[in-house]
């Protein structure tokens, strides 16, 4: 989860938190922790290879509630997976004195996606080893490269630009909003129940401890790039902030090190979410919740499924820009994690034994920054309101006619 939100994120969360944007990285890590609870507390009880489906599954039965919550999560992983592909895009081009066009951007980005396919079909022991190995690199270099831009900038812990009358309580909490995508990754520990020794007790230390170390990284490198440039030099450099702060902090040769590092960082991220993203859709399939379709094509389902995540991976990164895949994806993750606190609250609290003031504090936390975000967004880009709204509309009538389907046919036949 570390590395690749960051790139992605740094300068749209500067751009509507201004000087406080670290504290925005700083809010989110808190809120992601309230809403860890939930996730720690439901691994503890039923660790499985399920995750997040289980957990619905346990909370609201096999029905509609459970598959569009599980559709919402899925589908905010691929909008991750495209917002990643369309930052290495974004930090590749960098390295090349030309104008940069959206298509180019897009190619990459695709190209970047067609390559994770290739590696995915390889094998899961592929994907472990470049992970773990990936991994490593992705805190050593982002943990190097803040440390160096502090160093560079006096180790001062003030943004170069200090305007705090232009930041606003609601754009606060819509940088909030999005800081949370940065830290969403501690989901998909919740799917390795089968996998880690344990799980009952491992899976929550994984995700306390993987907070724990983004958020300190995320500060570090939010201060580098603050004590660097100016917010409006962040916001004109928002989908490649790091890069840009390398300029002033190392010149030629730390642009270089830092977009090649972004590269590693965001090309592992995609690489390993495609095996999570359509493991998952292969479980939901297996559960009957969402209907499959082979189209004549060879091997497993999730084979199958590899192929529609990334099709549909493509196709946000080839006409969608990085502000409005961000919004898609904030939008979708805090309403599927509004209903896992929601589940466990109403059906799960006695049988997990759960905090009831944690986990409503997760439910208010989540509707204060969705509500804020929201807002923002009706005045800036109502577009991406609307494909929320229209596609929360389909996923929900899809799954209520589906189901309503699978049930008729299953009582025709018994």
């Amino acid at each position: 989860m570390i590395g690749a939100g960051v790139l992605a994120l740094t300068g749209q969360i500067a751009e509507l938190a201004g000087e406080w944007f670290p504290f925005a990285f700083l809010v989110a890590a808190i809120i992601s922790g309230f809403s860890a609870y939930s996730y720690v507390k439901l691994s503890n009880a039923f660790p499985s290879a399920g995750g997040i489906a289980m957990f619905l599954e346990k909370a609201y039965g096999k029905g509609t509630m459970t598959a569009a919550c599980a559709l919402l999560m899925y589908f905010s992983m691929v909008i991750n997976e495209s917002l990643v592909a369309r930052t290495f895009g974004t930090y590749s081009l960098q390295l090349f004195d030309i104008e940069k066009k959206e298509w180019m951007i897009a190619g990459i980005g695709i190209g970047l996606l067609a390559i994770a396919f290739l590696v995915n079909v390889l094998g899961n022991r592929t994907i472990q080893a470049v992970s773990y190995f990936m991994a490593f690199i992705k805190v050593g270099g982002l943990v190097l490269l803040s440390i160096g831009g502090l160093w560079a900038s006096g180790v001062s812990f003030e943004s170069k630009s200090i305007a705090p009358g232009d930041t606003s309580v609601t754009g606060f909490l819509g940088a909030v909003a999005l800081g949370i995508l940065a830290y969403k990754g501690f989901t998909t520990i919740t799917n390795s129940g089968s996998e880690i020794r344990s799980p009952s007790k491992n899976i929550g230390r994984a995700i306390i401890i993987s907070l724990i170390v983004c958020a300190a990284i995320y500060l570090l490198v939010a201060f580098a790039v603050g004590g660097n440039l100016s917010i409006s030099e962040i916001v004109n450099a928002r989908d490649y902030a790091l890069a840009e702060a390398a300029r002033p902090a190392f010149g030629k040769l730390g642009l270089w090190v830092t977009v090649i590092f972004a590269m590693v960082a965001t090309s592992s991220g995609v690489i390993a979410s495609v095996f999570a993203v359509s493991r998952m859709l292969a479980m939901l399939t297996d559960m009957k919740l969402v209907p499959h379709r082979h189209f004549g094509m060879p091997g497993s389902i999730q084979k199958h499924t590899m192929v529609y995540t990334i099709v549909l991976a493509m196709t946000l990164t080839a006409f969608f820009d990085l502000s409005r895949i961000a919004a898609l994806g904030a939008i979708f993750y805090l309403l599927m994690d509004i209903a896992i606190h929601w589940g466990l609250l109403r059906h799960l609290k006695e049988k997990v034994k759960a905090n009831a003031v944690i986990v409503v504090s997760a439910i208010a936390l989540d509707v204060v920054v969705l509500i804020a975000f929201i807002a923002i967004k009706l005045r800036s880009d109502q577009l991406v309101i609307w494909a929320a709204a229209a596609s929360l509309c389909l996923i929900v009538g899809f799954e209520y006619l589906f189901l309503r389907r699978t049930m008729s046919n299953q009582g025709a036949s018994g």
